[in-house]
C-alpha cells in the first residue's frame, strides 16, 4: 500500500491459523499465517508476524531500494510491530522480514511478558540457535523489543518516528496532537495458556481492533464487547465451524478460538460497522470458506472472510 498522511487503510497478508498451506483448492484465500498490514497517516503498524509478514517485507524491501541510489539516499523502512502472543503461527514469519537485514531499518516489537519472562526473551527464545542461526540482537536492523501490559497505550505521534509507550494508568492520553495515532492494548485470558493482547487502533475518528486467537462464547465476550465499541473494523477469530467446534469426540472447545457465530454476536454488540473473519482453520478450503462466507453475512450483513491481499479504507 502507498503510504500517504491522512489515510488508514488495512492489507491482510495472512489469514491462516495454526500453520500455513498450500494447496490448488486454498488460493483463494490463501494459506499464510497471521499478519495484518496497517497504514495509518503515514505509519506502517503490523499485526503479528506470521508467514504473511514475508511478502509484506519483499515488497517494503523494493520500495526501499527504488526509494535511492544509495544507503544514504533511501527512505529507511519503520514499522511498528505488535504481537498478540508468541505462538508459532504469530512469529515464524519475523526471522524473515528482509527490512529487519537492513542497517537503516527502524523496528519496534511490542508483545506481553509471558510468566516471568520479559518479551524480548520470549521472543528471542524462540529465535535463536539451534532453531535459528542468527539471533534478534544479531540481526542488522535498528530493533527495540518492548513489554506491553493490558491498558498500556502506545503513541504514534505525526513528526517523530520514535512510539510513544504510555503505561496503563501513568497519565491521560484523550489530548492527542492532530494526526496521532493510538494503539491500546487489553490482554485477554481467552486463549490458553498465557492469554493474548488484542489491539484497538485509532486515528482519524476511525479505529480498528484486533482480536485474535480468542475463543468467545455464543453468549458474547463482554470485555471485548466493550473494548471494540463503535469500531469501524473488528478483525476477529473464526477458527472453527460451529459444526467443528461442538464435534464430538473430538471438540475445538477450550482451544482457544472462536467459531464465526461467536464473532457475529460481539460485533453486534459491539455495533462495530465491518466484521472481518479471521486465523481460519488450514483444514478449510475455498469452497467450505465460501458458503461460511454466505451463512455469516446472511446474519451479519457487513461480514467478509479475510483473504491474502484483501484491503479496506476506513477512511
Amino acid at each position: 500500500m502507498t503510504e500517504q498522511k491522512g489515510e488508514f487503510k488495512v492489507r491482510f497478508r495472512g489469514v491462516r491459523g495454526s500453520y500455513p498451506v498450500c494447496s490448488p483448492a486454498q488460493m483463494k484465500y490463501g494459506g499464510h499465517t497471521a499478519c495484518v498490514e496497517v497504514v495509518a497517516n503515514g505509519k506502517l503498524i503490523v499485526l503479528d508476524a506470521g508467514t504473511g509478514i514475508i511478502n509484506l517485507g519483499v515488497d517494503l524491501a523494493v520500495k526501499h531500494i527504488c526509494s535511492g541510489t544509495d544507503d544514504d539516499t533511501r527512505q529507511p523502512v519503520e514499522a511498528v510491530i505488535l504481537f498478540s502472543h508468541v505462538h508459532l503461527d504469530h512469529v515464524q514469519g519475523l526471522p524473515f522480514f528482509k527490512p529487519a537485514y537492513f542497517k537503516s531499518s527502524v523496528i519496534n516489537l511490542f508483545g506481553f511478558k509471558v510468566g516471568d519472562k520479559d518479551f524480548k526473551d520470549a521472543l528471542g527464545g524462540i529465535i535463536s540457535a539451534p532453531a535459528f542461526p542468527l539471533a534478534l540482537n544479531e540481526m542488522p536492523a535498528k530493533i527495540s523489543i518492548n513489554n506491553l501490559e493490558s491498558g498500556d497505550a502506545i503513541i504514534l505521534p505525526p513528526d517523530s518516528s520514535t512510539p510513544q509507550l504510555v503505561q496503563k494508568n501513568e497519565k491521560n492520553i484523550t489530548e492527542l496532537s492532530k494526526g496521532s495515532v493510538l494503539i491500546e492494548c487489553m490482554k485477554s485470558q481467552a486463549h490458553p495458556k498465557d492469554g493474548v493482547m488484542v489491539f484497538k487502533i485509532s486515528c482519524n475518528d476511525r479505529s480498528l481492533v484486533y482480536a485474535s486467537d480468542i475463543e468467545s462464547k455464543i453468549s458474547g465476550d463482554r470485555e471485548l464487547i466493550e473494548f471494540a465499541k463503535n469500531a469501524d473494523l473488528l478483525i476477529h477469530d473464526a477458527q472453527y465451524t460451529m459444526e467443528d467446534y461442538v464435534a464430538q469426540p473430538a471438540s475445538r472447545e477450550g482451544y482457544g478460538h472462536s467459531t464465526p457465530e461467536a464473532a457475529i454476536e460481539n460485533a453486534k454488540a459491539a455495533n462495530v460497522r465491518q466484521l472481518a473473519l479471521f486465523h481460519i482453520d488450514p483444514g478449510y478450503n475455498d469452497d467450505l470458506l465460501s458458503k461460511m462466507e454466505v451463512k455469516a453475512k446472511g446474519a451479519f450483513k457487513n461480514t467478509v472472510i479475510a483473504y491474502e491481499g484483501l484491503e479496506l479504507d476506513l477512511m
